[in-house]
């Protein structure tokens, strides 16, 4: 049995990050890992998708911007890349950085024990794993598959083999409406391939505002993708001649061929193999966590869970911030000052070890042509919460900072504003370069800045961030 002060389940960036918090005031930290150091961000997913997607949006810049001609994609060139970016796969330089780091890393798949105890295996090989104090999982997600007749035995891309394919498809077809599915529409179009979406529901991107999936849309279509919304397939089957799938349109029966199929129908946590009914927990099931991470249900206050693996969020950096707040609260509560933070915890000064931004405040950029952000609530949200809210719209094309950036540039912003307390608690962008504008929104969240303050900050000129101007002008100030 080796012993550790803390085992970290998941060696992805948000594992990383909270073994990195839990070990620097002295801990003995364990880091391990089924797969390759640094995660699904790092080899099929953040990375790569955006290496894939760059070149077709520089090219869409070059359009738009006079004076610039013959720009093209070499579909080679652009997979050569995306392989730099995800360091052909090999994580020896992540690796390097947990050793520099001053945590143990152990490779293996993982599985419950006991309380704190864990058995990791890697090939033929088990090795018995204990922890002194607290046992987190960073285990991430893994793809969902619908339940459609054929379609598992049709081997389908997931997000892992569209962000690592060694050639582009003449035709791809892909299920779904989400980030995913728009933005690999996006990449294999721009790189070649005739793409068509299959959207079960009646708009892309349902958890933005209507008009940015509208936008996306639009644009998918102008770049020869075949949008179908109220679209499910019923049947898929694989032969040599590729993917056929049966599809239902509101009724209609349709037949669609493709030489791959992409599913992009959401993400589950990863949490089914870890024997999790071992420490009094449903195998399998969702783990439960309050706002300190801490998973419900496991006597003793030793479990803990960040990212996908908690559920309460979905995006890498997302995932980051859990982690340093968990990694903080296994420190402050195992570490050499745990009798003085304790104190602190008691008198009701922890707010800091408390994640509340994944909740009110979460940041989203899909980067399609237009670029899509948002944060905080859109107005259905808002609305339904009981807020009294107030919908602000922009047109960005108004703007001298996106004259600047092309002739005919397309944009709009939208910022919901809680009326009772007069700040911002949401804002959503859609237009070339708008992720940019992202984070100043979610400042503004977060910080619960009142309106006549945030009138004080002053853009810069000529930027798109001047819409902050015009967005306070127009609601009055």
């Amino acid at each position: 049995m080796e012993t550790f002060d803390i085992i970290v389940i998941g060696a992805g960036a948000v594992g990383e990050n909270a073994a990195d918090r839990a070990a620097r005031t002295g801990l003995t930290v364990a880091l391990v890992e089924a797969e390759l150091v640094g995660g699904e961000c790092s080899y099929w997913a953040c990375m790569p998708s955006k290496a894939l997607l760059r070149p077709g949006a520089v090219l869409a810049d070059a359009r738009d911007a006079a004076g610039v001609m013959g720009a093209m994609i070499d579909p080679a060139a652009v997979l050569a890349r995306r392989d730099e970016v995800a360091a052909h796969w090999h994580d020896a330089g992540q690796a390097e950085w947990v050793a520099g780091a001053g945590l143990t890393l152990v490779r293996g798949r993982a599985r419950f024990t006991g309380p704190r105890s864990l058995a990791v295996t890697a090939g033929g090989d088990t090795r018995e794993l204990d922890a002194r104090h607290a046992v987190i999982l960073a285990t991430g997600s893994i793809p969902v598959l619908p339940d459609v007749p054929g379609l598992r035995a049709a081997r389908p891309w997931t997000s892992r083999e569209a962000t690592s394919a060694r050639t582009v498809p003449r035709r791809l077809a892909i299920i779904g409406g989400g980030v995913v599915a728009v933005e690999m529409a996006d990449a294999y179009a721009a790189l070649g391939a005739r793409v068509t979406v299959l959207v079960r529901g009646s708009r892309l991107l349902p958890k933005a505002e209507p008009f940015a999936g509208e936008a996306v849309a639009r644009a998918l279509a102008d770049a020869g993708v075949e949008v179908l919304q109220d679209a499910q397939a019923v049947a898929v089957e694989r032969d040599g001649d590729g993917v056929h799938l049966v599809l239902d349109r509101g009724g209609e029966t349709i037949l669609l061929d493709a030489d791959e199929l992409l599913v992009a129908a959401g993400r589950r946590p990863a949490v089914e193999d870890l024997d999790l009914q071992v420490v009094g927990l449903a195998p399998g099931a969702r783990v439960e966590v309050d706002d300190a991470g801490l998973v419900r249900g496991v006597d003793g206050g030793w479990l803990f869970a960040v990212g996908d693996a908690a559920g309460r969020t979905s995006t890498t950096h997302q995932g980051k911030y859990d982690a340093r707040v968990v990694g903080d609260v296994v420190a402050a509560r195992f570490g050499p000052d745990a009798a003085r933070t304790a104190d602190e915890e008691r008198a009701g000064a922890w707010s800091r070890y408390r994640a509340s931004a994944d909740r009110a405040a979460v940041p989203q950029v899909v980067f399609t042509r237009p670029e899509v952000a948002w944060v905080g609530r859109t107005l259905a949200q808002a609305t339904a919460e009981g807020l009294v809210a107030r919908a602000v719209d922009y047109d960005l094309a108004n703007l001298a900072g996106a004259s600047v950036l092309s002739p005919v540039y397309e944009g709009r912003a939208r910022f919901v504003v809680d009326e009772d307390a007069k700040v911002l608690v949401g804002a959503s962008f859609v237009g070339p370069g708008v992720a940019e504008l992202l984070h100043a929104a979610t400042v503004a969240i977060v910080g619960e800045v009142p309106l006549d303050r945030l009138w004080h900050a002053v853009p810069a000129y000529p930027t798109l961030s001047a819409v902050w101007l015009r967005f306070l002008e127009s609601y009055g100030l």
